[in-house]
């Protein structure tokens, strides 16, 4: 195995863990304790991970892009049982907007049953993997490209959001806080949401439970712009107490429609 490939699995592993031990990886992958830290050393300085005594933890998750190959690998199970939850509010007929987030992937994979959708993206992952759905209309935004995550970005790319109005949007998030708001790391990917935002009829925020009292960078938006939370499994009594309060409904494997 080539040692980048070892540094993104151990990358993946801290994300779906939150943390690792050197002892461990070492007999896993059958290197010294030394060549683990010094993977250990890389990903710290990247942002991804905090060295502790024996291991890390997965740190500065809320700063970090993380690229989409590392993405697409992390956290599989929450974002198919969130695509199953997104994929029961799409409708027959619906014009949406998915972001360019791993999860709205998952959520693309499946709704390919759907009859007659029209779909708004910046994501080229999710423009290639629609490109074969017959009876779509499937729409780029166009913009810069960002090679790590695959996204368009910048002025044109919002500027095509703001001009169509649709049905659903669907956005994903870095950190959930019930004070700060729905925050996210990359001012870029930030200005889209809001633009989805603003052009959909109703707006879904669909993270996984580890992103709930989390605060990234720059802010997205405030609870009550959303019309639902989906996400992959119930939160705990303060957040449902918070979304009864603010009679924003959310959806997951077990069903609280607040």
């Amino acid at each position: 195995m080539l040692a980048i490939e070892r540094k993104n699995e151990i990358l993946a592993k801290l994300r779906a863990e939150q943390r690792v031990l050197v002892s461990e990886l070492s007999a896993h992958y059958g290197v010294t304790e030394e060549t683990i830290r010094r993977d250990l050393d890389k990903l710290e300085k990247e942002g991804y991970a905090t060295k502790t005594y024996g291991g890390a933890i997965w740190g500065n998750s809320t700063k970090a892009d993380l690229s989409y190959t590392i993405r697409n690998k992390t956290n599989v199970e929450a974002k198919r049982a969130i695509a199953l939850e997104a994929a029961a509010i799409i409708e027959d007929g619906d014009h949406i907007m998915l972001d360019d987030s791993s999860t709205s992937l998952y959520i693309a994979k499946q709704i390919k049953e759907k009859k007659n959708l029209t779909v708004i993206t910046n994501s080229v992952e999710i423009i290639v993997e629609l490109a074969s759905v017959e009876g779509w209309t499937i729409m780029s935004t166009g913009g810069t490209l960002k090679p790590d995550s695959l996204a368009l970005v910048g002025h044109q790319a919002q500027e095509t959001l703001r001009n169509y109005h649709v049905d659903k949007a669907f956005i994903s998030c870095k950190g959930a806080d019930r004070s700060n708001g729905v925050t996210d790391s990359s001012e870029s990917h930030s200005l889209n949401k809001q633009a989805m935002l603003r052009s959909a009829r109703q707006t879904f925020l669909c993270l996984d439970g580890s992103k709930f009292d989390k605060t990234s960078f720059v802010k997205i938006t405030d609870f009550p712009a959303l019309a639902a939370v989906v996400t992959n499994r119930k939160p705990d009594a303060a957040w449902q107490s918070f979304f009864r309060e603010l009679q924003i409904p959310c959806y997951s494997p077990v069903r609280d429609v607040g």
